[in-house]
């Protein structure tokens, strides 16, 4: 978990090949669907254009079936999800039906100029229309008061450890390991 530009598709990546499983990000999801002109990716598509999150039925529909896939039975990591407490609980009762349960949550952190400049960057680097800096700091607005306040109940829950994600990569990466080594015991 953590806000849009903190690093999460990067570090997911690494700690998908670290710990050889699949990592799964609601973006790649989002942009399958969207290639694929599917129906829910045509819904998510008006959503991203205009700057604004993806809604939860949507979002959980597209989640849902992804873990149903075949490669995701070794072990997963999600990247961008749950982003709300509805999420929380519907990713709850998905992974129960699967017979599944988290074994750990890690929050990035870095402060808000840092991932406005990241953020930016990418926008310029990659051609992202929805990275303007008006829709930067509506997502990350929106991450402070619905996302932010799900780490408390991921804590209580003794899931979550924070890791601060401004450094090097593999930095970074080796930060999230040794979180995740005492996190799992």
């Amino acid at each position: 978990m953590g806000p849009q530009g903190v690093g999460k598709g990067t570090q997911a990546a690494r700690l998908a090949e670290v710990f050889g499983i699949v990592a799964i990000s609601t973006g790649d999801i989002f942009r399958a669907n969207i290639k694929g002109n599917t129906e829910l990716g045509t819904t998510a598509k008006e959503y991203i254009d205009k700057g604004e999150l993806v809604p939860d039925e949507i979002t959980n529909a597209m989640v849902r079936d992804r873990l149903g896939d075949e490669d995701v039975k070794g072990g997963f990591l999600l990247d961008g999800y749950p982003r709300n407490a509805a999420q929380v609980a519907e990713l709850d009762t998905t992974l129960a039906g699967f017979g599944w349960e988290l074994d750990g949550v890690i929050e990035l952190t870095a402060e808000r100029d840092v991932l406005m400049e990241r953020l930016t960057k990418r926008a310029e680097d990659e051609g992202r229309e929805d990275d303007t800096p008006e829709g930067i700091a509506r997502r990350l607005d929106i991450y402070s008061t619905e996302t932010a306040p799900l780490t408390a109940a991921y804590a209580e829950r003794g899931l979550l450890a924070k890791v601060d994600g401004v450094g090097e990569i593999t930095e970074v990466t080796d930060r999230i390991v040794a979180a995740l080594a005492a996190q799992l015991g």
